[in-house]
């Protein structure tokens, strides 16, 4: 990833809100603390796709992280429907047969396409329950080395496997981390996280936050210390 990329470009606020009144008045009091959004199901399926044209058009960087998974077909005409909102960030499951339906709906488009290794409230107990032969962490490193020769972009995953990640996808694709965790705060459903410094430090490109900042006292005041440990970081 280039390393002009900016603090603030670096920290992805998560508007994990049950309806658009309630994310567009959370990005109103962050204000210009913020510069990339996530939208996920519980917004996106509430009318969130509409605000995040609203947000784009103020100048904002859209992350959608719908994690799309069915057949091909289905997969392909979902990415090339979000491709055309102008959104920098697309997520789908990093089954080989997704990532390829996925790179193929994109085209030409400049939307970037991440590869969901294994969610960051799994541990080897829950990827036994369901069903995986792998640890984790072998699970991660696996399906890294399938998104890096399908041609994806980046790859989402814990900060606690960014290095074997990197090891797999080189320099040239990016890593996104969600779960991160300012010191202090709750861990919450996350299983496997670090703090924003710490993420940077072990090579993580894009921090995703939520609740440190959406459900605090001050949001903008929370965004600006987070911003300010990943400057100090870098």
């Amino acid at each position: 990833m280039s390393g002009t990329t900016s603090a603030r470009d670096r920290m992805i606020v998560a508007l994990d809100m049950p309806d658009p009144l309630a994310a567009k008045n959370m990005a109103r009091r962050l204000g210009t603390s913020v510069s990339f959004y996530k939208i996920g199901y519980e917004l996106g399926f509430a009318g969130g796709l509409a605000l995040a044209e609203e947000l784009a058009g103020d100048g904002k960087k859209i992350f959608f992280d719908f994690k799309l998974h069915d057949i091909g077909n289905t997969v392909a005409r979902g990415v090339a429907s979000l491709a055309n909102t102008g959104a920098t960030f697309v997520t789908v499951h990093a089954y080989p047969q997704t990532m390829r339906a996925a790179v193929e709906g994109r085209g030409d488009a400049k939307v970037k396409l991440l590869a969901v290794t294994a969610l960051t409230s799994y541990d080897d107990a829950d990827a036994a329950e369901a069903g995986y032969a792998l640890a984790v962490r072998d699970l991660v490193r696996l399906r890294a080395e399938q998104a890096r020769t399908i041609g994806m972009d980046g790859v989402v995953c814990s900060a606690a496997e960014t290095a074997l990640v990197r090891d797999v996808v080189g320099s040239d694709m990016v890593i996104v981390t969600p779960g991160i965790r300012p010191k202090g705060a709750s861990t919450g459903d996350q299983k496997r996280t670090l703090t924003p410094g710490e993420a940077i430090g072990a090579g993580v490109d894009y921090l995703v936050v939520g609740r440190p900042v959406t459900t605090a006292s001050d949001p903008q005041a929370a965004a600006e210390a987070i911003v300010a440990e990943i400057e100090a970081a870098l």
